[in-house]
């Protein structure tokens, strides 16, 4: 079976994990820690990094930052990963959702500010699939409104947008750089992994003091078992790190390595009459977390069919995000009744991704394509 990620690991994480073994830093601090938040945060053209026990724990983090209050609201898609909407409801606010662009499948910007209320606190922009969202409309709706911009770049690693905003210029800037804070996710699955871990970046140096607090149970510095907040225990091991720190050192191979997969598959795939493939917008350098196939409405099969064939030729596969929405654990929470949103239900019912990890070699890819192919004959 070939899956649908394997990560690439090499003889230099390997190195870094066993000196932290021969040294006892196996826990919470030694310097790959440190490396690791400095050397990403660098990459990403941020002041400060805050790494984290995983991408779910660095967005609740965040919202925890800002101090929300029960009855408070954070706009964020409707078609995401339910981390998302997890981080709100656990800071005691109400997740607002919008629906999606129709061709990158990122948050539907134009439809945004229809759902801004005075209640609102933050927009929750999230990268889907490595695809950037228009991010210039979203940081002049924050903007005007006086809102905080938690941007979710989870699956954007190296990822870029070409901005219009600051000097007139357009500039491209790595997504991840963006928001008040940004939320990275370094799981097994992702394009710099850490096995599990996140980091939340910043530029403000008030809000990284913040976070390292929350991070670490809100230890007082002058009085370490004196509480006056609570905090969580969020925090990334020395070894985790120390993967991470492995990685970043060859980061621009990795992302050549995924763009690389994508313009594979978009060569081989193209001819098929009944396949979406992924976009890439002028504004966008997307990485290609996964690489997505939407099903067209006229396609002899649905996403499920081709996912069952496929999976008896030995390619593994995985279906779109279910719309928040259609969770039946939100709803049950009284959330979004009656709310419909067309776009993100089109797309979840009708798109999987393809094996995307960069272990994947030319001979596997092309096993790949001809799965897809042969299942449409």
């Amino acid at each position: 079976m070939i899956p649908v990620n394997e990560p690439l690991l090499g003889d230099l994480e390997l190195e870094y994990v066993m000196e932290c073994v021969r040294t006892g830093w196996i826990s919470s601090a030694g310097r790959f820690i440190e490396e690791f938040e400095e050397g990403w945060a660098a990459y990403c053209g941020r002041r400060y990094g805050i790494a984290v026990s995983s991408g779910t724990t660095a967005l609740q983090m965040a919202l925890a930052a800002l101090d929300l209050e029960p009855g408070d609201e954070v706009i964020i898609p409707t078609f995401t990963i339910v981390s998302c909407a997890q981080a709100v409801v656990y800071n005691s606010a109400t997740p607002v959702l919008v629906d999606s662009d129709p061709e990158t499948w990122t948050m539907d910007v134009e439809g945004l500010e229809d759902r801004i209320s005075k209640r609102t606190r933050a927009i929750m922009p999230v990268h889907i699939y490595g695809h950037p969202v228009d991010m210039d409309p979203v940081i002049a709706l924050a903007d005007k409104y006086g809102l905080s911009i938690i941007e979710d770049a989870a699956e954007a690693h190296g990822s870029e947008y070409l901005s219009h905003r600051g000097s007139g210029t357009a500039t491209w800037v790595r997504c991840g750089s963006m928001g008040d804070m940004s939320a990275f996710s370094f799981y097994a699955n992702k394009i710099v992994t850490t096995g599990e871990g996140g980091m939340v970046l910043t530029d403000d140096s008030s809000l990284a003091e913040k976070l390292r607090a929350l991070r670490n149970l809100c230890f007082r510095s002058d009085k370490r078992f004196y509480h006056t907040e609570l905090g969580f225990n969020f925090r990334l091991t020395n070894m985790q790190a120390a993967l991470g720190v492995a990685q970043i050192g060859r980061i621009n191979e990795i992302v050549e390595k995924k763009r690389w997969i994508a313009g594979y598959y978009t060569d081989r795939l193209r001819a098929i009459p009944w396949l979406r493939l992924p976009i890439e917008r002028a504004w966008a350098k997307s990485t290609y977390w996964m690489y997505a196939l939407l099903l067209k409405a006229d396609s002899p099969l649905d996403a499920q069919s081709l996912a069952r064939k496929l999976e008896d030729d030995g390619v593994e596969t995985r279906p779109f995000f279910l719309g928040m929405h259609e969770q039946p654990a939100l709803r049950n929470m009284g959330l979004f009744r009656d709310e419909r949103y067309a776009v993100a239900e089109r797309i979840a019912g009708s798109g999987l991704y393809l094996p995307s990890g960069l272990a994947l070699g030319e001979t596997q890819l092309e096993r790949v394509c001809t799965s897809v192919t042969r299942a449409f004959d």
